[in-house]
C-alpha cells in the first residue's frame, strides 16, 4: 500500500492525473442540457472542448458563444483559469486558507510549475501567483470594457471583458465573438490590451517576481539584479517577437495585408507573432496568409512561451538553449555561454531530449491526422497539430470537420503539449533507476 501511494503521489505523475481528472470533469459538466442552448453535444466535442480549455489551447468544434449557455461559458472560463494556473496550485491555495496542511508533493508540483528551484516560502510563492494573476485580469478588463461597453448593457460588457482578459493572460485564445477578434484588427486599445496580457501571462511567474522586485528595489534605489533564467527569458521573448513580426509585415504586406492602412499592418503583424505565441487570438483569417508566413507562426508556435508560465510549447529557454550550444560550437567553444554565464550540461540535454520528443509528437500526430483524413492538405493537418502541441488555439478551419478519431488525436495532442512530453516521461517512467552501473563507452560516427 505504502509504494501504491509513493507511485501515485510522484510529482510529475500528479500533475499528469491532475489534468486529466479535470478534463473528465469538464467533459461531463459540458455534456449536461444546461451546459447548451439547444440540445446536447457529442460527447467526443464536449471532450475536445473541455481539453481545449483545461490546457489553455483555444481549439473549437463549435462555435463557443452561440452553442454553449451562459453556465456552460462559466464552465468553460473556470476550466482556463484552472489549466492557466494549475489544478494542484488552486487545491493548495484552498487547502492553506481552510488551514489545512499542504503536503509535500503538492508543493513539489506547485513549485516545479513556477519557479527554477525550490523555495522556503510556500505561502508567499501562491500569493504572488494569484496576486500577479487576478491583478492582470482585473486591468485588463477594465481596459477592455472601455471598449466592449460600445456593443450593449454594462452587464454583458462586464462578461466579455472579464472573458477575454482571464482567456488572453491564461493564453487560452477561447473569444465570445464567433469571428474570434477579427471585428477589432484596427483597434489599438482592444490590440495592445489583448498583446500585453498574452506577453505577461507568457513571461512566467519567477520572471514576474523579479521584475516586482526590481521595480521595489529602483524605488529603494538599491541596485536591480535579475537572475540568468529571467534575462534569458526576456531576451528570447522580444528576440522572438520582434524578428517575428518585421518577418510577418514584409511578407504579407503587399499579399494578406493587401490594401490595409499601415497602422492596422503593424497592429496584425505584432498581434498575431505574440498571439501565436501560445494564445490563440486572431484578427485576421489566417487562410489568407501565405504558406511562408503559416511556416513562420508553426514555429513560433512550437517554440511557446516561458517555462512556469500560463502558455505551453517547448518553451523559450529550450529553444533558446539549443541556439546558444549551436552558436558555441560554431565558434569552437566547448562551453555555451549565455550573459557570461556557462549552461548546465544537463540543461543542454533536456533541452535536445525535449525539442526531440516534441518533434517526434508532432510527426505521429500530423501522419495519423493524413492517415485518418487523407484529403486534408499537410499545412492544414501540420498547423492544426503544432496549434495543438502549443496549446495555442490558431486553425485554418480544419477543426469542425475533423473526423471524431482525429479529434480524439488533438485531444491526446493538447494534453501531452500541456503536461510537456518530458513531464509526462518523467511521470511514466521508474521512480528510481534500476541500478548504478555504467557501460564501456564506444564511438559511432555521426553525421
Amino acid at each position: 500500500m505504502n509504494n501504491f501511494k509513493k507511485t501515485l503521489v510522484h510529482p510529475p505523475r500528479l500533475l499528469a492525473l491532475s489534468f486529466l481528472v479535470a478534463i473528465i470533469a469538464g467533459t461531463i459538466i459540458l455534456s449536461l442540457p444546461y451546459s447548451t442552448r439547444g440540445g446536447r453535444i457529442a460527447l467526443i466535442d464536449a471532450l475536445f472542448t473541455s481539453t481545449s480549455a483545461i490546457c489553455v489551447t483555444g481549439l473549437i468544434v463549435v462555435d463557443t458563444p452561440n452553442f454553449f449557455s451562459p453556465f456552460g461559458l462559466g464552465v468553460i472560463l473556470t476550466l482556463i483559469q484552472l489549466g492557466g494556473l494549475g489544478i494542484m496550485t488552486f487545491s493548495s491555495f484552498i487547502l492553506i486558507t481552510a488551514g489545512r496542511r499542504v503536503s509535500l508533493s503538492d508543493k513539489l508540483v506547485v513549485e516545479g510549475s513556477f519557479r527554477p528551484a525550490a523555495i522556503s516560502d510556500f505561502r508567499a510563492l501562491l500569493r504572488d501567483v494569484f496576486l500577479f494573476t487576478f491583478s492582470f485580469e482585473l486591468l485588463g478588463a477594465a481596459a477592455l470594457i472601455m471598449k466592449f461597453s460600445e456593443l450593449g448593457s454594462f452587464s454583458r460588457a462586464l462578461a466579455l471583458s472579464v472573458f477575454h482578459s482571464v482567456s488572453a493572460f491564461c493564453n487560452a485564445g477561447f473569444s465570445l465573438f464567433s469571428d474570434n477578434l477579427m471585428g477589432y484588427r484596427g483597434d489599438v486599445l482592444v490590440n495592445l490590451t489583448i498583446i500585453l496580457l498574452i506577453i505577461f501571462g507568457g513571461l512566467g511567474f519567477f520572471v514576474l517576481q523579479e521584475i516586482k522586485l526590481a521595480l521595489k528595489n529602483s524605488f529603494r534605489k538599491e541596485r536591480v539584479r535579475f537572475s540568468l533564467h529571467t534575462k534569458f527569458v526576456v531576451a528570447i521573448t522580444l528576440a522572438i517577437i520582434l524578428s517575428g513580426a518585421v518577418l510577418l509585415f514584409l511578407m504579407e504586406f503587399g499579399r494578406g495585408f493587401s490594401g490595409w492602412p499601415l497602422k492596422e499592418k503593424i497592429l496584425a503583424s505584432v498581434f498575431h507573432v505574440v498571439s501565436a505565441r501560445t494564445a490563440g487570438f486572431n484578427t485576421v483569417d489566417l487562410s489568407s496568409l501565405t504558406v511562408a508566413s503559416l511556416l513562420l507562426l508553426i514555429l513560433i508556435m512550437f517554440i511557446g512561451a516561458s517555462p512556469g508560465s500560463t502558455g505551453g510549447g517547448v518553451k523559450t529557454t529550450t529553444f533558446g538553449i539549443i541556439f546558444a550550444f549551436l552558436r558555441s560550437r560554431i565558434h569552437g567553444h566547448e562551453v555555451p555561454q549565455i550573459f557570461s554565464r556557462a549552461i548546465k550540461s544537463e540543461d543542454i540535454i533536456k533541452a535536445y531530449t525535449l525539442i526531440s520528443l516534441a518533434m517526434a509528437l508532432v510527426f505521429a500526430s500530423t501522419m495519423s491526422l493524413l492517415i485518418v483524413q487523407p484529403q486534408l492538405a499537410l499545412k492544414e493537418a501540420l498547423f492544426e497539430v503544432v496549434s495543438a502541441f502549443g496549446t495555442v488555439g490558431l486553425s485554418l478551419g480544419i477543426t469542425p470537420n475533423l473526423h471524431p478519431l482525429n479529434k480524439l488525436i488533438l485531444v491526446i495532442t493538447m494534453y501531452l503539449g500541456r503536461i510537456g512530453p518530458l513531464t509526462m516521461l518523467y511521470a511514466f517512467s521508474r521512480v528510481k533507476p534500476a541500478g548504478h552501473y555504467q557501460f564501456i563507452e564506444e564511438s559511432i560516427m555521426v553525421g
